[in-house]
Protein backbone atom coordinates (compact mmCIF):
# COMPACT_ATOMS: atom_id res chain seq x y z
CA UNK A 1 0.00 0.00 0.00
CA UNK A 2 3.06 2.40 0.48
CA UNK A 3 3.15 2.97 -3.14
CA UNK A 4 -0.18 4.24 -3.21
CA UNK A 5 -0.04 6.31 -0.10
CA UNK A 6 2.24 9.37 -0.95
CA UNK A 7 2.50 11.55 -3.84
CA UNK A 8 3.79 10.64 -7.32
CA UNK A 9 7.66 8.79 -7.27
CA UNK A 10 9.23 11.60 -9.73
CA UNK A 11 8.67 13.86 -6.70
CA UNK A 12 10.99 15.00 -4.27
CA UNK A 13 10.74 13.83 -0.94
CA UNK A 14 11.05 14.75 2.34
CA UNK A 15 12.11 12.28 5.82
CA UNK A 16 8.85 11.57 7.62
CA UNK A 17 8.37 13.30 10.09
CA UNK A 18 7.49 11.27 13.88
CA UNK A 19 4.76 10.78 15.19
CA UNK A 20 5.19 13.15 18.28
CA UNK A 21 3.61 15.83 19.74
CA UNK A 22 7.26 17.15 20.41
CA UNK A 23 8.67 17.07 17.00
CA UNK A 24 5.28 18.52 15.79
CA UNK A 25 5.20 21.58 18.33
CA UNK A 26 9.11 22.32 17.57
CA UNK A 27 8.21 22.60 13.82
CA UNK A 28 5.07 24.51 14.00
CA UNK A 29 7.39 26.70 16.49
CA UNK A 30 9.99 27.02 14.05
CA UNK A 31 7.69 28.20 11.12
CA UNK A 32 5.85 30.60 13.59
CA UNK A 33 3.11 29.22 15.95
CA UNK A 34 3.68 31.04 19.14
CA UNK A 35 4.39 28.81 22.03
CA UNK A 36 1.42 28.84 23.92
CA UNK A 37 0.31 26.81 21.85
CA UNK A 38 1.10 23.00 21.15
CA UNK A 39 0.89 19.36 20.21
CA UNK A 40 -0.28 16.88 23.10
CA UNK A 41 -1.23 13.13 22.84
CA UNK A 42 -4.41 12.34 22.75
CA UNK A 43 -4.35 8.57 24.88
CA UNK A 44 -8.43 8.38 24.24
CA UNK A 45 -11.14 9.05 22.83
CA UNK A 46 -13.75 7.67 25.11
CA UNK A 47 -12.60 7.43 28.62
CA UNK A 48 -13.57 10.90 30.35
CA UNK A 49 -9.94 10.80 32.84
CA UNK A 50 -7.80 10.36 30.07
CA UNK A 51 -9.87 13.12 27.98
CA UNK A 52 -9.28 15.48 31.17
CA UNK A 53 -5.70 15.97 30.75
CA UNK A 54 -5.66 17.16 27.21
CA UNK A 55 -5.69 21.22 27.41
CA UNK A 56 -8.93 22.54 25.69
CA UNK A 57 -10.18 24.02 23.29
CA UNK A 58 -8.82 21.74 20.92
CA UNK A 59 -8.69 23.48 18.05
CA UNK A 60 -7.51 20.76 15.57
CA UNK A 61 -6.81 17.08 15.89
CA UNK A 62 -3.88 15.26 13.76
CA UNK A 63 -5.24 11.85 13.46
CA UNK A 64 -2.04 8.79 12.43
CA UNK A 65 -2.34 5.90 10.82
CA UNK A 66 -1.77 2.95 8.57
CA UNK A 67 -2.89 2.99 5.14
CA UNK A 68 -5.14 0.15 4.54
CA UNK A 69 -6.95 -1.41 1.36
CA UNK A 70 -10.63 -0.42 3.57
CA UNK A 71 -9.21 3.14 3.80
CA UNK A 72 -8.50 3.44 -0.09
CA UNK A 73 -11.66 1.90 -1.04
CA UNK A 74 -13.52 4.44 0.68
CA UNK A 75 -11.03 7.57 -0.36
CA UNK A 76 -11.79 6.36 -3.64
CA UNK A 77 -15.74 5.78 -3.53
CA UNK A 78 -16.52 9.12 -1.48
CA UNK A 79 -13.86 11.02 -4.43
CA UNK A 80 -15.59 9.80 -6.97
CA UNK A 81 -18.31 11.78 -6.45
CA UNK A 82 -16.46 14.93 -5.71
CA UNK A 83 -15.02 17.71 -8.11
CA UNK A 84 -11.42 19.19 -7.86
CA UNK A 85 -11.48 21.59 -5.33
CA UNK A 86 -10.46 25.41 -6.92
CA UNK A 87 -10.88 27.65 -3.90
CA UNK A 88 -8.86 30.13 -3.14
CA UNK A 89 -8.62 33.98 -1.62
CA UNK A 90 -10.18 35.65 1.47
CA UNK A 91 -13.51 34.00 1.36
CA UNK A 92 -12.31 30.67 0.90
CA UNK A 93 -14.03 28.54 4.20
CA UNK A 94 -10.55 26.82 4.81
CA UNK A 95 -7.22 26.64 3.54
CA UNK A 96 -5.99 23.37 1.74
CA UNK A 97 -2.95 22.28 0.56
CA UNK A 98 -2.54 19.10 -2.03
CA UNK A 99 0.39 17.16 -1.54
CA UNK A 100 2.93 17.12 -4.20
CA UNK A 101 6.03 15.71 -2.03
CA UNK A 102 6.52 12.59 -0.97
CA UNK A 103 6.42 11.47 2.54
CA UNK A 104 5.49 15.33 3.70
CA UNK A 105 1.88 13.63 4.69
CA UNK A 106 3.10 14.76 8.10
CA UNK A 107 4.11 18.59 7.50
CA UNK A 108 0.59 18.92 4.93
CA UNK A 109 -1.53 17.54 8.41
CA UNK A 110 0.21 20.53 10.95
CA UNK A 111 0.11 22.81 8.25
CA UNK A 112 -4.04 22.52 7.85
CA UNK A 113 -3.89 22.06 11.61
CA UNK A 114 -2.35 25.72 12.10
CA UNK A 115 -3.57 27.09 8.77
CA UNK A 116 -7.07 27.54 9.67
CA UNK A 117 -9.49 28.33 12.33
CA UNK A 118 -8.06 30.09 15.69
CA UNK A 119 -4.65 28.73 15.39
CA UNK A 120 -4.19 30.60 12.50
CA UNK A 121 -5.29 33.95 13.95
CA UNK A 122 -2.47 33.32 16.33
CA UNK A 123 0.46 33.12 14.03
CA UNK A 124 3.20 35.51 14.72
CA UNK A 125 3.35 38.49 12.35
CA UNK A 126 6.62 38.44 10.06
CA UNK A 127 7.58 34.65 10.67
CA UNK A 128 8.09 31.87 7.70
CA UNK A 129 4.44 30.58 8.58
CA UNK A 130 2.61 34.15 8.46
CA UNK A 131 4.42 35.11 5.00
CA UNK A 132 3.62 31.34 3.67
CA UNK A 133 -0.08 31.89 4.23
CA UNK A 134 -0.24 35.05 3.16
CA UNK A 135 1.00 34.00 0.02
CA UNK A 136 -1.31 31.04 -0.31
CA UNK A 137 -4.02 32.31 0.37
CA UNK A 138 -4.72 33.99 -3.04
CA UNK A 139 -3.61 30.77 -4.88
CA UNK A 140 -5.55 27.90 -6.41
CA UNK A 141 -4.29 24.19 -4.87
CA UNK A 142 -1.91 23.36 -8.16
CA UNK A 143 -0.01 26.66 -7.32
CA UNK A 144 -0.29 26.49 -3.34
CA UNK A 145 1.27 23.40 -3.66
CA UNK A 146 3.85 24.05 -6.29
CA UNK A 147 4.81 27.17 -3.60
CA UNK A 148 4.74 24.28 -0.63
CA UNK A 149 7.24 22.50 -3.00
CA UNK A 150 9.11 25.63 -3.62
CA UNK A 151 9.62 26.32 -0.11
CA UNK A 152 13.36 26.32 1.42
CA UNK A 153 11.99 27.45 4.87
CA UNK A 154 9.35 25.03 4.89
CA UNK A 155 12.08 22.64 3.74
CA UNK A 156 14.72 23.49 6.00
CA UNK A 157 12.09 23.71 9.26
CA UNK A 158 10.66 19.98 8.22
CA UNK A 159 14.68 18.41 7.43
CA UNK A 160 15.14 19.90 11.30
CA UNK A 161 12.19 18.45 12.98
CA UNK A 162 12.17 15.07 11.38
CA UNK A 163 16.03 14.89 13.41
CA UNK A 164 14.31 15.00 16.87
CA UNK A 165 11.87 12.14 18.12
CA UNK A 166 12.66 9.04 19.77
CA UNK A 167 13.30 6.92 17.13
CA UNK A 168 15.56 6.26 14.04
CA UNK A 169 14.19 8.61 11.46
CA UNK A 170 13.71 6.37 8.00
CA UNK A 171 15.23 7.79 4.68
CA UNK A 172 13.51 10.40 2.91
CA UNK A 173 13.59 7.90 0.17
CA UNK A 174 12.03 4.87 2.16
CA UNK A 175 8.26 4.22 1.30
CA UNK A 176 6.45 4.88 4.50
CA UNK A 177 2.58 3.62 5.25
CA UNK A 178 1.47 5.75 7.74
CA UNK A 179 -0.86 8.81 6.68
CA UNK A 180 -1.76 11.88 8.50
CA UNK A 181 -5.30 13.29 8.51
CA UNK A 182 -6.45 16.51 10.40
CA UNK A 183 -9.79 17.60 11.67
CA UNK A 184 -9.92 21.27 11.95
CA UNK A 185 -12.60 23.36 13.71
CA UNK A 186 -13.10 26.29 10.95
CA UNK A 187 -13.80 30.15 11.79
CA UNK A 188 -17.14 29.21 10.25
CA UNK A 189 -17.76 26.40 13.47
CA UNK A 190 -17.39 23.52 10.56
CA UNK A 191 -15.80 20.73 11.63
CA UNK A 192 -13.29 20.40 8.74
CA UNK A 193 -11.45 16.95 7.48
CA UNK A 194 -8.42 18.11 5.54
CA UNK A 195 -6.22 15.48 3.61
CA UNK A 196 -3.22 16.33 1.04
CA UNK A 197 -4.26 12.99 -0.71
CA UNK A 198 -8.20 14.19 -1.44
CA UNK A 199 -9.73 16.33 -4.27
CA UNK A 200 -10.22 18.91 -1.82
CA UNK A 201 -11.33 19.65 2.20
CA UNK A 202 -13.95 17.33 3.04
CA UNK A 203 -16.49 19.33 5.61
CA UNK A 204 -18.13 16.95 7.97
CA UNK A 205 -20.47 19.21 9.86
CA UNK A 206 -21.43 21.81 12.07
CA UNK A 207 -20.25 22.67 15.44
CA UNK A 208 -21.38 24.97 18.37
CA UNK A 209 -19.92 27.77 19.29
CA UNK A 210 -19.14 25.74 22.64
CA UNK A 211 -18.02 22.67 20.78
CA UNK A 212 -13.81 22.48 19.99
CA UNK A 213 -12.48 19.51 18.09
CA UNK A 214 -12.15 17.21 20.81
CA UNK A 215 -15.68 17.61 21.83
CA UNK A 216 -18.14 14.74 21.29
CA UNK A 217 -19.81 16.24 18.26
CA UNK A 218 -16.58 16.74 16.87
CA UNK A 219 -15.63 13.30 17.57
CA UNK A 220 -18.89 11.60 16.14
CA UNK A 221 -18.00 13.34 12.87
CA UNK A 222 -14.44 12.79 12.74
CA UNK A 223 -12.18 10.10 14.29
CA UNK A 224 -15.12 8.13 15.12
CA UNK A 225 -16.31 8.13 11.93
CA UNK A 226 -13.16 7.40 10.57
CA UNK A 227 -12.78 4.33 12.64
CA UNK A 228 -16.60 3.17 11.96
CA UNK A 229 -15.57 3.60 7.99
CA UNK A 230 -12.54 1.22 8.47
CA UNK A 231 -14.37 -1.28 10.71
CA UNK A 232 -17.11 -1.02 8.50
CA UNK A 233 -14.51 -2.25 5.72
CA UNK A 234 -13.83 -4.99 7.33
CA UNK A 235 -10.49 -4.09 8.51
CA UNK A 236 -9.42 -5.97 11.64
CA UNK A 237 -6.51 -3.18 12.44
CA UNK A 238 -8.01 -0.32 13.26
CA UNK A 239 -4.78 0.96 15.27
CA UNK A 240 -4.06 4.64 15.08
CA UNK A 241 -2.55 7.15 17.34
CA UNK A 242 -4.21 11.05 17.76
CA UNK A 243 -2.73 14.50 18.58
CA UNK A 244 -4.53 17.43 19.64
CA UNK A 245 -3.94 21.48 18.84
CA UNK A 246 -4.14 23.44 21.39
CA UNK A 247 -3.04 25.91 24.14
CA UNK A 248 0.22 24.97 26.28
CA UNK A 249 0.07 25.92 30.26
CA UNK A 250 3.11 26.47 32.42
Amino acid sequence: MADQADAPQTNKAFVPLENNPEVMSHLVHQLGLPPTLGFTDVFSIDEPDLLAFVPRPAHALLLVFPVSPSYENSRINEDSTLSEYTGSGPSEPVMWFKQTIRNACGLIGLLHSVSNGEARAQVLPGSDLDALLRDAEPLGPVQRADLLYESKALESAHADAAKLGDTTAPEAEDAVDLHFVAFVKGVDGRLWELDGRRKGPLERGVLREDEDALSERALELGVRRFLKTEADGGNPDLRFSLVSLGPVFD
